[in-house]
């Protein structure tokens, strides 16, 4: 008699595999979460301090509101919210710009240059005197600086319209103003200046031309006055220096001008060599062989 094969009984199908999947994400998620938690870092002293602003900014301004009856409507204005450490400021630094009278007590520059700005000061006040009737037509203005004074002579003064020969009524001005200066040393710089209305002729094509003849005409009319030529220069600056706007007819009439500089010894390029310059500033000069260790120092 042959016995039955019993059946072999089916392995039953695993149906909570996805768990183990489940778990692995749910790990690695919390990894996730630990690494960001552990580089994020929470600056509590930013906190508190914007925390503290807030509070401060809110009670302001509910007790102005409360004063002034109406919600929303403050005296004051709040100030900004200060995040962190308040930023430090720099005190601008004064520098010293002492008076003549203060250099003369502290003995900083020469007698020579001392009496030099004397001289300066009193020509300036002649020339105020004398052209005083154009200074009041605001043709002529005399300006005073601590080394050096101008005289700014509007170009109707001395010549006509895109000319550069001066006028009749420009020589006498300028007879007056060589009668001041001829008795001084001083370096004396010529300067033409125009406004932005281009000109483009056979003579003057730009209106570089034409401001460099102008002081050239005003320098060699001083030559014939009886001011030594070394002491005289011409420069033409164009339209590019004004000191009014050229949008107007009244800015523009400003800016056609020729301006007299009278410089002080110690800062004019001719005046003294650097040993006679650094006398009168009563300084020890430089000399070539302690620059050239200066330049070679690291």
């Amino acid at each position: 008699m042959m016995r039955r094969k019993k059946k072999e009984l089916a392995e039953p199908e695993n149906h909570e595999r996805w768990l183990i999947s489940y778990a692995d994400f749910i790990t690695l998620l919390f990894a996730f979460f630990v690494v960001m938690y552990s580089i994020s870092s929470v600056n509590e002293g930013k906190y508190k301090t914007l925390s503290d602003s807030l509070g401060e900014a809110f009670s302001k301004r509910q007790s102005q509101s409360a004063i002034s009856g109406r919600e929303g409507t403050p005296f004051t204005v709040v100030q900004p919210i200060q995040i962190g450490e308040e930023p430090m400021t720099v005190q601008p630094v004064e520098l010293p710009h002492p008076t003549l009278e203060e250099v003369e007590k502290k003995h900083e520059l020469s007698e020579e240059i001392l009496r030099e700005r004397r001289n300066l000061i009193e020509a300036s006040e002649q020339m105020s005197e004398v052209l005083a009737p154009f200074i009041e037509k605001d043709l002529v203005a005399v300006k005073k600086h601590d080394f050096w004074i101008e005289l700014e002579m509007n170009s109707e003064l001395l010549f006509a319209s895109g000319e550069a020969e001066l006028s009749p009524k420009a020589l006498p001005v300028l007879k007056k103003v060589s009668e001041i200066v001829r008795r001084m040393p001083n370096v004396i710089n010529v300067e033409g200046h125009t406004d932005t209305v281009p000109i483009s002729t056979v003579k003057f094509p730009s209106n570089w031309e034409l401001s460099s003849a102008r002081a050239t005409s005003v320098v060699r009319e001083f030559v014939n006055e009886g001011i030594a030529p070394s002491r005289l220069s011409a420069v033409g600056y164009g339209e590019f220096h004004p000191i009014a706007d050229n949008s107007s007819e009244a800015g523009r009439f400003q800016n056609r001008r020729v301006v007299v500089v009278l410089m002080s010894h110690a800062f004019a390029r001719y005046g003294a060599n650097d040993e006679e310059r650094a006398k009168l500033l009563n300084i020890t000069p430089v000399t070539e062989a302690e620059i050239n260790n200066t330049q070679g120092s690291p």
